[in-house]
């Protein structure tokens, strides 16, 4: 590219959810998935906005045939939406029972992956469908390239 036309920069994804129950979608993210709070927001007509840190983010583009793969290992049958989001965490088993415990459904237990990974499927609030992995320690190179999640 000229130098003229320098190659743009992104600096953060946020990813905006809408959430009819905005209270218990906070409570969920920020208090029992564990999410900081970065910042609030209010406006006219009851408007709020709560933005919490997720940490490092990526966007992973699948293909259909990357998409059922990933269903198959981390469920054993096709259930995804087509946009899910995955959190990496430090103990997936125990971050899976405290999320079913503020109320998420769990889809799927944490599983062993073929990328060493031990994920978790569940039906969260805001209508999300997340998934919860955690590398496995020395295992993190397994795929080049690839965070972990699929």
């Amino acid at each position: 590219m000229a130098a003229e036309h320098p190659v743009p920069v992104v600096r953060q994804l946020r990813l905006v959810v809408e959430a009819a129950d905005h209270e218990a979608a906070v409570a969920f993210y920020r208090d029992a998935l564990g999410l900081p709070e970065e910042a609030a927001f209010t406006g006219d007509g009851d408007a709020r906005v709560v933005i919490l840190d997720a940490g490092r983010a990526t966007l992973e583009i699948a293909n259909p045939a990357q998409k059922r793969m990933i269903d198959e290992v981390e469920v054993g049958r096709q259930v995804a939406p087509r946009i899910r989001v995955a959190f990496e965490v430090d103990d997936a088993r125990a971050t899976t029972a405290r999320l079913v415990a503020a109320g998420a459904s769990e889809i799927a237990p944490p599983t062993r992956t073929p990328w060493q990974s031990l994920n978790s499927r569940l039906d969260a609030p805001a209508d999300l469908q997340i998934t919860v992995f955690e590398e496995l320690a020395g295992t993190a190179a397994v795929d080049p390239g690839h965070d972990g999640d699929v």
